[in-house]
């Protein structure tokens, strides 16, 4: 096993070829993980500024160190139900084809490492109910269920139009 580096303050987890590290986070019910090397940081919940005209799922933009952000909420996206902001709510910052963009979520949860075999592919359901096309997989991790997304996808869809497609050809 070799030793890969994580963020600072965070000791160093063992991993292998065969393992991936990902930051995991709670929206309603529910454990998501995302691959921790899309995670630029992690913030406390700010009210960004309103965009008009923009899908209630974009919250708005917030101006991080001189970078504009736009501010995504993945609970009104996946459509959970009751939103609240609070003192557990958090933005994610993430680095995805070359754009710096904010994901809201309830609570982060930790840094995990699941191995290969730990990690199953996502259902396939037969009707556009239900879309799992950014779920990637499905890990299990102490017994509990994770929900791996594709978070490039997820904000390179052209329902999101947030990063230009040719950007990540």
């Amino acid at each position: 096993m070799k030793e890969q580096t994580r963020q600072p303050g965070l000791d160093p987890v063992p991993t292998d070829a065969e393992s991936q590290e990902f930051l995991t986070f709670r929206l309603g019910a529910e454990s998501y993980g995302i691959p921790i090397l899309k995670v630029q940081e992690i913030r406390g919940y700010e009210k960004p500024t309103a965009i008009a005209n923009a899908p209630a799922f974009i919250k708005g933009v917030i101006n991080l160190r001189g970078v504009i952000v736009p501010i995504l909420d993945l609970r009104i996206k996946f459509q959970l139900g009751d939103v609240r902001y609070d003192e557990f709510t958090v933005a994610i910052i993430l680095n995805v084809a070359g754009r710096v963009i904010g994901v809201v979520v309830d609570a982060v949860s930790d840094v995990v490492v699941l191995a290969s075999e730990s990690i199953r592919p996502a259902p396939e359901f037969a009707t556009a109910v239900f879309d799992t096309r950014y779920i990637t997989g499905l890990g299990t991790l102490d017994g509990q269920m994770l929900i791996l997304l594709d978070i490039e996808k997820l904000v390179t869809g052209a329902d999101m139009a947030l990063v230009d497609e040719a950007v990540i050809e």
